[in-house]
């Protein structure tokens, strides 16, 4: 599978995007979406770069915190 962006690039992103190195499920997910990539490669690419995903929408990783 081609991507517009290196993984380098992506990788650059998600540590943008993450904050205290922390990353929601949902953000995940939205940042899979937008780039046509798979969500196991966005996985994978944050844990290369030590983000970690919080707010799990199955609670595997972190409770979801519920809205009000």
């Amino acid at each position: 599978m081609k991507f517009d962006k290196t993984q380098a690039d992506m990788k650059n992103e998600l540590l943008a995007l993450a904050k205290c190195g922390k990353l929601t499920c949902a953000e995940a997910h939205h940042f899979a979406e937008s780039t046509g990539v798979p969500l196991a490669t966005i996985g994978k690419m944050a844990n290369e770069a030590g983000i970690k995903i919080r707010d799990c929408q199955l609670g595997c990783f972190g409770k979801l915190k519920e809205s009000s």
